[in-house]
């Protein structure tokens, strides 16, 4: 069967072969067994929803087995058996030009080159998924190759609802995520749901089909430790931290690229393995004073190189305090949003040992888990009082370590806090992203230099709190051919603001009219944004005026982009420290070189940056003050709300 038939074909009418699962692949662990049987029976019944009855009696034999073996129902017989990955827009069966870009994405966040577990669809983060079954994206495929430009594909957590009457203004897909009632939205409640077929955790760019590999957070990690960078006067640090499975596996290239010695701790050897073979990380490890003294005879050296440690993390940082070893920077990136079904590993057990009692003894798992980051956290203590700069990644480390007993864990800044914040996301600049759909590099390669031109453009006459911000992106733009940083479609990201965001779409928008770039182009952005997300402990983390619990941002963000030009938008429970932790929203939008792109270009992207500068305005943070008067000055019909600054004196006086 071609691919193309086997799109069309949706959901087959016979029993596909069963296939086994590669074991060369990275899979998804075993989850908790914590449905009753009673749920078990409701499970079943649902996961049989896909098919007609007379293939009941088998499927649910097989479902039963692989939700007793491995606590969810994948549908595994129903895996593809063409390859999946971003191909050629062109290749997509499709009737409208935008589900076939959809179709294009979502194949990418799947195939083996990005996804973390593809088998269980899941692209990363441990459990940020795509699809929650393989009917689900079969059929899915199916209603993207038949609808046309006024109809709109509903899905809730991976299900497709059906394909709906709208119009060409509206958006193609409209997406949500793990939407559940608020007091239903605890770690167990997601394990119950997902078990049952119900929802699913979409992650940030998992379930909204905007992933583009590790590139994605390559660049966001790049900023990141140049600022840390800068807070030291060493010409060459080291930089210490955890975690080369999904996105975390950004670090070690994001270092080399900020000019740092780095040993990255990983306790899975595949992803390990994959990521060195992917030119992510320089050298394997599994020794840990090997490891410690290459890193030191490179930092001696000023010799820039990225070094993974195959093993706990714990085990590195405690090794690095036993030798008063000086470690620049530090931080972490395990997912600590997921603690107990894969995101952390308790010290002294291997990967495998681990899963297993994760499974079978998840209260012991619980157990050796919290000790574990009492003492991770307590040897990072020990080395950030030999001054190292420590900062959470958003991760949910530091929330994790106040749960496990850690006294003033919180003590230490999240990056955002730190530096996203006040330095990029109060200004507007965000993780700006684009896909050639063409597939063809020499695409990418144009959009690369059209963006180039644009910023030192407008780095001409740019105010002088946003010249440094400008000029981070033109050296990460003109060095991102050479850094090699595409995995799986030919995408780029970039920090960029409303105004970069803007000029460089709708110079891409004429470009692709003028047939130099050879087909249209997908705009977004990682949920992680001035707008995208309320999320308290990372992306709202600097909102001190008591609304970083609030999530109207999100919602006003998905909303607003839905009406204004979007192709897709996404809204999701769930994204980077944890479901019921934060709300956060993204968006797609295909541009055709037309003049109908052109328009939703100038209307979205506005609103999609400046949402999230008015809200942090309002909470009374300078820089987003000076950047929405700045806005304001230069936009017809935008006025927004500026909040006068109480005097701290006088409110002490009164209180």
């Amino acid at each position: 069967m071609t691919f193309a038939q086997e799109i069309r074909e949706g959901i087959p009418a016979h029993l596909p072969q069963v296939r086994p699962l590669d074991p060369a692949k990275n899979h998804a662990p075993k989850r908790k067994d914590i449905l009753s049987q009673d749920e078990k029976r409701l499970a079943l019944k649902n996961a049989l929803r896909y098919f007609p009855t007379h293939l009941h009696t088998e499927l649910a034999r097989e479902f039963a087995d692989e939700l007793r073996e491995y606590g969810r129902i994948y549908m595994y017989r129903y895996r593809p058996v063409n390859e999946i990955f971003a191909r050629p827009i062109g290749d997509y069966p499709a009737v409208s030009k935008q589900a076939a870009a959809v179709m294009l994405m979502i194949q990418n966040n799947l195939s083996d080159a990005i996804a973390q577990h593809p088998d269980e669809l899941i692209t990363y983060g441990g459990n940020g998924a795509v699809f929650q079954n393989w009917a689900q994206y079969r059929l899915t495929m199916k209603y993207l190759s038949e609808m046309n430009d006024e109809q709109t594909l509903v899905m809730y957590s991976g299900h497709p609802l059906g394909l709906f009457p709208s119009s060409r203004n509206a958006p193609r897909v409209v997406v949500t995520n793990g939407m559940v009632i608020p007091n239903y939205s605890k770690a167990d409640d997601w394990e119950r749901f997902n078990a049952l077929g119900v929802s699913q955790y979409g992650q940030m760019t998992a379930g909204s089909y905007m992933y583009i590999g590790p590139q994605g957070i390559v660049h966001g990690t790049t900023i990141t430790l140049l600022a840390a960078s800068r807070r030291k006067q060493d010409d060459c640090q080291l930089f210490v931290s955890s975690g080369l499975g999904g996105m975390s596996g950004a670090q070690p290239k994001a270092a080399r690229i900020a000019g740092l010695v780095s040993i990255v701790a990983e306790i899975n050897p595949k992803a390990a393995h994959i990521r060195h073979s992917q030119g992510w990380v320089d050298e394997l490890y599994e020794d840990l004073d090997r490891v410690i003294d290459r890193a030191l005879e490179a930092k001696n050296s000023k010799e820039c190189i990225s070094l993974a440690y195959l093993g706990n993390v714990v085990d590195l940082w405690e090794r690095l305090a036993q030798r008063g070893i000086k470690v620049d920077i530090g931080s972490d990136q395990t997912s600590l949003h997921n603690p107990f079904a894969g995101g952390y590993y308790p010290v002294g057990h291997s990967c495998e040992s681990s899963n297993k009692m994760m499974r079978d003894e998840p209260e012991k798992f619980e157990q050796e888990l919290r000790k574990t980051l009492k003492r991770h956290f307590e040897a990072i203590e020990k080395l950030t009082a030999s001054g190292m700069y420590f900062f959470d990644y958003g991760n949910a480390f530091l929330l994790e370590c106040s749960r496990s007993g850690c006294e003033d864990a919180f003590k230490y800044n999240s990056y955002v806090q730190d530096i996203m914040g006040p330095e990029f996301f109060d200004y507007g600049f965000g993780p700006f992203r684009w896909v050639c759909t063409s597939g063809n590099p020499a695409d990418l390669e144009k959009s690369d230099k059209i963006a180039e031109k644009v910023l030192k453009e407008i780095l001409e006459t740019a105010p002088a709190d946003i010249r440094s911000q400008l000029n981070d992106n033109i050296i990460w733009i003109e060095g991102a051919q050479a850094n090699r940083l595409v995995v799986g479609s030919q995408a780029r990201i970039l920090y960029a603001d409303s105004e970069a965001r803007t000029k460089i779409a709708l110079a891409f928008n004429e470009a692709i009219a003028r047939g130099e770039i050879t087909a249209p182009i997908v705009l977004g952005r990682d949920h992680h944004d001035v707008s995208g997300t309320d999320s308290p402990y990372r992306e709202t983390s600097n909102i001190y005026d008591g609304s970083r619990f609030t999530a109207d941002m999100a919602v006003q963000n998905f909303v607003g982009d839905a009406f204004r030009g979007a192709t897709w938008v996404s809204l999701h429970n769930g994204g980077g420290v944890g479901w019921g932790e934060v709300i956060n929203g993204g968006f797609g939008m295909v541009i055709d070189g037309s003049q109908e792109a052109a328009a939703k270009i100038e209307s979205m992207l506005l609103w999609d940056v400046n949402n999230g500068i008015a809200r942090r305005a309002w909470a009374r943070n300078s820089g987003a003050i000076k950047a929405i008067e700045r806005q304001c000055s230069r936009t017809p019909n935008l006025s927004v709300t500026i909040p006068t600054v109480a005097d701290d004196g006088l409110i002490n006086s009164i209180l």
